[in-house]
């Protein structure tokens, strides 16, 4: 239930602060008052848009705040954990406005999103006002009252799994069929792109060792006659004598004049050195000399294998050998799926066949349990409307057959007539005052399948007057009796039946709102009853209308 209501810089509100009890909670105040501003108040808190020119004139921001009794709202808890707020017997909402546009929301001082909000308010509060009796043309809400009363939710719940699921499957047949036949278009072209990779028995790296060698071969003259003449000083021909050997004689020689000059002993050393590199040198050149093919088979071959390979890279746009194998690879797993396709097509057709059994089962367990409640449904809501006055009036619930969907195969019509004939859709043959008793017929009647604990009437009455008003009052102070309800009224009928009376006035733009004690209740029944000028006649009708209510 609703606690208490904090509210600053709203609109024409300065600073409010007001507690509520139990039971059935009247609201009146003049036209103009504020009443609605009050209700925006408690909107937005619940997560409505927000609009910054609710901002009042006394600073750049507005707050709202409503405080709740949640102790044994088992689904409230659940909606508290599951998205990680404090679990608390009391639990304040808190809605921020500034006039840079920024909207802030908060659980129990904790930052939600304005979507957590919402959701948490819908749990909270059912707010109804006279023009949401247009309600009953949606299709979707007669279907949640019908669903509601025949018990019927978790079934349809688990219907819009299935229907998910089917959609699912059905998704994922048609993907796979398309992607089928372009695979069967693309197939041939494919196999042969493979079959061509393939024959080509790829290596990683080839590209580069081929290129390297294929310039070796394509000089390899020139090479071998640079490397020979290289060689030639290590290998003189006749007798002329080899460069290693000169630099033997060259480092004997300085050896001997070491004995004597000592100072050449390093550079003995070093001469040693350089003959061991030279002879270093010589063993290389000449290995390379001899490594060095000149073979014409060879070069054409390395020639041909380059040709095949520059050609595959310009026909499926690569640039290297590794790219070249990871297109047949692909390839190779394009064919192999095609070659599983008719196994899977037949897994993926199953699947949905099976999909389609289930929703369509779950469909028909609904539709029977719905028209297993039809005839309670109506008589029940066509007994309230007589006890408000609508003695001639009938009321049914039509199931029509509809393409199957997330919600079952059947279409929900709420037939009315306030004659007793020519039942019509009831958007289109109850008036404004038919159409708010027959919501609140309605909601009186659901109010004992949620686990709503605050119902808010703004105007419900609107249309409606005399007994009938007084049907009405005595209706909704009954539901008082099991859960917290607000009505924001004009008909001094229903406001004699709360347990308490606020005024909501203004005085200088100021909007505020009060509890009303005895005598001032009085005077505002009286005034309710005569208008702005209380009469003793208007005082002593109050009194009885007060009278009437405490006894009903």
């Amino acid at each position: 239930m609703l606690r208490g209501l904090t509210i600053s810089n709203y609109i024409l509100i300065d600073s409010l602060d007001v507690s509520f009890p139990e039971g059935l909670v009247i609201i009146s105040g003049e036209t103009g008052a504020g009443k609605s501003i009050l209700l925006g108040a408690l909107s937005l808190v619940l997560g409505a848009k927000a609009d910054n020119s609710a901002i009042g004139p006394h600073g750049d921001s507005c707050v709202v705040e409503a405080c709740f009794d949640t102790a044994g709202n088992e689904t409230l808890q659940a909606f508290l954990k599951e998205n990680d707020l404090p679990c608390e017997p009391v639990l304040e909402l808190r809605r921020t406005l500034s006039r840079s546009g920024r909207s802030r929301c908060f659980v129990n001082d904790e930052p939600v999103a304005v979507a957590q909000l919402q959701e948490l308010g819908s749990m909270l509060v059912d707010i109804h006002s006279q023009h949401q009796s247009l309600q009953l043309a949606s299709e979707s809400f007669r279907m949640q009252l019908l669903d509601l009363y025949s018990g019927a939710m978790d079934l349809r719940r688990e219907c819009a799994r299935a229907w998910r699921k089917l959609q699912e499957a059905s998704s994922a047949l048609e993907q796979f069929k398309s992607q089928r036949e372009q695979a069967r278009r693309e197939s041939e072209f494919n196999q042969a792109a493979f079959e061509r990779l393939d024959a080509a028995k790829l290596i990683s790296g080839e590209l580069e060792q081929l290129e390297g060698e294929l310039k070796q071969l394509e000089h390899a003259d020139q090479i071998k006659e640079a490397l020979q003449a290289a060689l030639l000083p290590f290998d003189p021909p006749g007798e002329a004598v080899s460069l290693t050997r000169s630099l033997r004689e060259v480092q004997r020689q300085t050896e001997k004049s070491a004995a004597f000059l000592p100072k050449l002993e390093g550079l003995a050393g070093r001469l040693e050195s350089a003959r061991l590199e030279l002879e270093d040198i010589a063993a290389e050149l000449e290995s390379a000399e001899s490594s060095v093919e000149v073979s014409p088979e060879r070069l054409e071959w390395v020639q041909e294998r380059l040709s095949l390979l520059y050609t595959l890279m310009q026909r499926h746009g690569a640039s290297t050998v590794e790219e070249l194998i990871a297109e047949r690879d692909r390839l190779g797993v394009l064919l192999e799926a095609e070659a599983d396709a008719p196994e899977q097509l037949r897994a993926l057709e199953k699947a949905q066949q099976e999909a389609l059994k289930q929703h369509s089962a779950l469909c028909k367990e609904l539709h029977d349990k719905r028209a297993a409640a039809l005839e309670s449904f109506s008589d029940t809501v066509q007994k309230q409307l007589r006890e408000l006055e609508l003695e001639h009036a009938v009321f049914c619930v039509q199931l029509t057959p509809v393409s199957a969907g997330a919600n079952g195969s059947d279409a929900v019509e709420f037939m009315f007539s306030s004659t007793g004939k020519n039942l019509q859709s009831v958007s289109k043959a109850a008036s404004g005052g038919e159409l708010s008793r027959l919501m609140l017929s309605l909601k009186a009647m659901m109010a004992r399948y949620t686990a709503m604990p605050t119902l808010l009437f703004d105007e419900i009455d609107s249309g409606v007057s005399g007994s009938a008003a007084d049907k009405m009052g005595s209706l909704i102070c009954r539901m008082g009796r099991d859960m917290q309800v607000f009505a924001i009224t004009h008909l001094p009928q229903v406001a004699a039946k709360g347990q308490a009376h606020y005024l909501v006035s203004k005085s200088d733009d100021v909007t505020s709102i009060s509890l009303l004690q005895p005598d001032q209740r009085l005077r505002e029944i009286a005034r309710m009853l005569s208008g702005s000028s209380i009469t003793p006649e208007a005082l002593a009708n109050a009194k009885r209308v007060l009278s009437d209510a405490a006894n009903d």
